[in-house]
């Protein structure tokens, strides 16, 4: 199956060989959020939720999650990240989330940022989910991924 970087020849799955590649910065970016009723808006603004802080155990949970995504994600290659920050703002009608992950490496970061979004958010559920029976979890997107040459 020429032309598919993640099958072998003989149509199995494969990590990609990156060994070749020269090091550069590279950057990713993503974003996602999940609709909240309005009440439960109000108790994460006001830190009333019983499990506690959710916009910070969530951005904790994306840090965590990016730090990981290699152990859930099969084909993806472990990388020495140098960056990672998730934020978690409060809306009217949910949580947005934000993540930036960098790293000097012979591969991209776009899965760990689409990772720590993702679990970020679905921190913001599991701690939401007693009081709200109507969460979408949506949004979810990369918004930017970039490499640099070092000198």
């Amino acid at each position: 199956m020429k032309g598919f970087t993640h099958i072998d020849s003989d149509g199995k799955a494969k990590m990609v060989d990156v060994s070749g590649k020269k090091p550069q910065l590279r950057i990713a970016k993503a974003r996602g959020k999940i609709i909240l009723q309005h009440e439960t808006c109000d108790l994460i603004r006001k830190n009333e939720i019983k499990k506690g802080d959710v916009l910070t155990v969530s951005e904790i949970a994306g840090i965590q999650a990016a730090k990981h995504t290699p152990e859930l994600i099969p084909l993806c290659h472990p990388l020495q990240i140098s960056k990672i920050s998730v934020r978690a703002t409060s809306e009217s009608d949910g949580v947005s989330v934000a993540s930036e992950v960098k790293c000097i490496g012979q591969t991209g970061v776009e899965m760990e940022a689409l990772t720590a979004v993702s679990v970020a958010l679905l921190t913001v559920y599991d701690m939401c989910k007693a009081v709200d029976k109507n969460m979408q979890i949506t949004e979810i997107h990369l918004v930017e991924k970039t490499k640099k040459d070092i000198e």
